[in-house]
C-alpha cells in the first residue's frame, strides 16, 4: 500500500492532482467534523442526463484518489435542488398541459406527469438514484425540500437575514441595473398558490427572522424565512448550502465558472469556508450543442447502456475532463476497445503505471481482467459481413478463432457480442455504402483472393496480415489506400479493423467468398 501511496502522491493523473490539492486544505489539522465532504448538485427540472452521471463519477474518482493518499474518512452527498420552481415545461415528458398549470411551483409540488410518484421532483429524484445505483456509487441523497421544510437550513437562513445587506451587495454587483431594482436573495413560497415568487422585499426583519413583501396582486404578506416558507435564489443557495453542510469539494460545469467568486464569497459571509472546486468542460451533442435535460439531446445513460458496458461509459468520462467532448453514439466503439486495452495493460504495470491508468480510477483496487479475445470494433465488422441478428451468430465465428472462449467463460465478450449486434443494426447497417472497385483495386482484390485460396497456414492475425500487406505493398502509394479500398468495397465502411485479424476471425474461405461477391457486383 505504501508503494501505491507514494505513486499516487507523485501521479499526474487528474484525480490525484485534485486529491492532493484537497488534502492541503487540512495540512495543519484534520477536519473538526471528522471527515472530508464531497458534494454534487442536481437540478431535477428534467430527466437526469448523462452529464449528471459524469459529475458524480468524476467526483467519485477524486474521492477514491483522496482515500489512497489520506486516512481521513470521506462522504459524498448528492444534493437535489428539488425545491426550485419549475420555470419551463420540459419538452420530452408527457402531460404537458398539466405541467403548464403548475409553472413556478416547487418541483416537489408539481404533479408527476408520468403518474408514478408523489411529484415531478420525486420522479426525477428516483430516476437519478436509479441511474446512480446502476453504477454502484456510494453516496447519500439529500433533498432541498426536506432540508428547508425540516429546519435543517434554518440556522443558515437566519444568518442570511442577519447578513442580508452583505449578501445583497455581492449579488447586486453581478446584476443588470433593471434586475437590481426587484432582486432579493429570498424567494417566498406563496401561502395560497404555492408558487415560488420572484418579488422584491419590503423589509427583512432581523428581530424575528421574517420577510415582508407584496405578491403579484399587491397583497402584503409576512413570512418566517424558516420552516420551508422561503427558499434562496440559486446563486446564494450554492454558498448557503456549502456553509450549512461544511462542504469541502464540489465540481461543476464550465457554465458555472464565472459564478464561483459569488458562491465562495456568500459561503464566507454566512460563516462557512469556501470549498475546493473543479470545473469541467461541457458535453456536446452531434451538432456541437451543449446537452440539456430539458431538450433531451445527446445520449441518455440508458441509451449508452443499450450499446455498451457501464465501464466503457466510465472510461469515456475519465478522459480529459477539461476538454469539451462530443457525446454521441459514434464514440461508443472506441471507448469500448480502449477500455479493454487499458485493462490488459494494467496487469503488467508497476504502481506508477497503475495510478495513471484510467481503469484504476474506474474500479479502485478491484480492477477486473479483460476476457475480450476479440475487439469490439472487430465484432461490429463481423456482425456486418455476417448479417448477424443475434450474438449466437457471432459466437459461431468466435469459437473457431478462439476455441477456448465461451459465453460462460468470457462474460465480457458475450455481453459485447450482444452490444455489437444491436449497435450494428441500429447505426452501422443503415449507413453502409458500398462502392465498386477501380481497375487497379479489382486486380489487387483478385490477387488477394487467389493468395487466400492458396493459403494453408494457421488462422493467425499476423500471418494473414502479411498476406494482405504483400498484395498491396507494391500497388498502392500510400499503402493505406489499399486498406481503405478493402473497407469500402468489402465492408461498406470508410474505416475498419486490422484486416489480417478480420480474416482470422471471419475465416479464410469466408473472406474469399466475400471478395467474390464484391467483384461480381453483388454489393455495389
Amino acid at each position: 500500500m505504501s508503494d501505491l501511496r507514494d505513486a499516487a502522491l507523485a501521479s499526474k493523473a487528474w484525480p490525484f492532482e485534485e486529491a492532493r490539492r484537497l488534502l492541503k486544505r487540512y495540512e495543519k489539522a484534520p477536519p473538526e467534523k471528522g471527515h472530508v465532504l464531497f458534494e454534487t448538485g442536481y437540478g431535477p427540472s428534467g430527466l437526469p442526463h448523462i452529464g449528471t452521471f459524469g459529475e458524480v463519477l468524476r467526483t467519485t474518482m477524486i474521492r477514491r484518489a483522496f482515500e489512497v493518499i489520506s486516512d481521513i474518512p470521506t462522504r459524498l452527498i448528492c444534493f437535489s435542488d428539488d425545491m426550485d420552481g419549475m420555470r419551463k415545461v420540459p419538452g420530452n415528458v408527457p402531460n404537458q398541459e398539466l405541467l403548464k398549470e403548475n409553472l413556478q411551483r416547487p418541483l416537489t409540488a408539481v404533479p408527476d406527469p408520468f403518474e408514478e410518484f408523489e411529484s415531478f421532483g420525486h420522479h426525477n429524484n428516483a430516476m437519478l438514484r436509479r441511474f446512480l445505483d446502476t453504477f454502484g456509487f456510494e453516496y447519500e441523497f439529500y433533498s432541498a425540500t426536506e432540508f428547508y421544510k425540516t429546519g435543517q437550513f434554518d440556522e443558515v437562513l437566519k444568518r442570511a437575514v442577519e447578513k442580508y445587506d452583505d449578501v445583497m451587495k455581492v449579488m447586486l454587483k453581478s446584476l443588470r441595473e433593471e434586475r437590481q431594482q426587484t432582486y432579493s436573495i429570498f424567494l417566498p413560497i406563496h401561502p395560497e398558490t404555492g408558487r415560488v415568487l420572484y418579488v422584491p422585499m419590503k423589509s427583512v426583519n432581523k428581530d424575528d427572522y421574517t420577510i415582508t413583501f407584496d405578491d403579484e396582486e399587491g397583497r402584503e404578506w409576512t413570512l418566517p424565512v424558516t420552516g420551508g416558507n422561503v427558499k434562496l435564489q440559486w446563486k446564494p443557495d450554492f454558498g448557503a448550502r456549502w456553509a450549512a453542510l461544511d462542504v469541502d469539494f464540489e465540481m461543476y460545469g464550465k457554465d458555472h465558472s464565472t459564478n464561483t467568486p459569488i458562491y465562495d464569497r456568500i459561503c464566507e459571509i454566512l460563516g462557512g469556508r469556501k470549498p475546493e472546486h473543479f470545473t469541467y468542460e461541457l458535453f456536446l451533442d452531434d451538432k456541437g450543442q451543449k446537452i440539456s435535460k430539458s431538450s433531451g439531446n445527446g445520449i441518455s445513460i440508458d441509451e449508452w447502456l443499450t450499446y455498451a458496458s457501464t465501464e466503457s461509459l466510465s472510461y469515456f468520462m475519465y478522459l480529459k475532463p477539461k476538454t469539451a467532448k462530443r457525446l454521441h453514439f459514434d464514440v461508443i466503439p472506441k471507448a469500448m476497445d480502449e477500455y479493454h486495452q487499458q485493462l490488459r495493460a494494467y496487469a503488467d504495470q508497476d504502481a506508477k503505471g497503475r495510478m495513471a491508468n484510467p481503469v484504476f480510477h474506474i474500479h479502485g483496487h478491484n480492477v477486473p481482467v479483460s476476457d475480450m479475445v476479440v475487439p469490439f470494433s472487430m465484432l461490429l465488422n463481423l456482425a456486418s459481413v455476417s448479417g448477424a441478428e443475434d450474438k449466437e451468430t457471432l459466437w459461431g465465428f468466435i469459437r473457431r478463432y478462439a476455441p477456448d472462449a465461451s459465453p460462460e467463460g468470457n462474460p465480457q465478450l458475450d455481453q459485447a457480442a450482444g452490444f455489437a449486434v444491436r449497435y450494428y443494426n441500429d447505426f452501422v447497417k443503415p449507413k453502409k455504402v458500398f462502392r465498386a472497385p477501380t481497375e487497379a483495386e479489382r486486380a489487387a482484390l483478385e490477387e488477394l483472393r487467389d493468395a487466400l485460396k492458396a493459403y494453408d497456414g494457421p488462422l493467425d492475425d499476423e500471418a494473414l496480415q502479411s498476406v494482405v500487406y504483400a498484395v498491396g505493398r507494391d500497388k498502392f502509394d500510400p499503402l493505406r489506400a489499399w486498406f481503405t479500398a478493402l473497407y469500402e468495397v468489402l465492408l461498406g465502411a470508410s474505416q475498419g479493423p486490422r484486416f489480417g485479424g478480420f480474416i482470422a476471425l471471419y475465416g479464410v474461405d469466408e473472406t474469399v467468398a466475400l471478395i467474390d461477391q464484391a467483384l461480381s457486383g453483388e454489393f455495389a
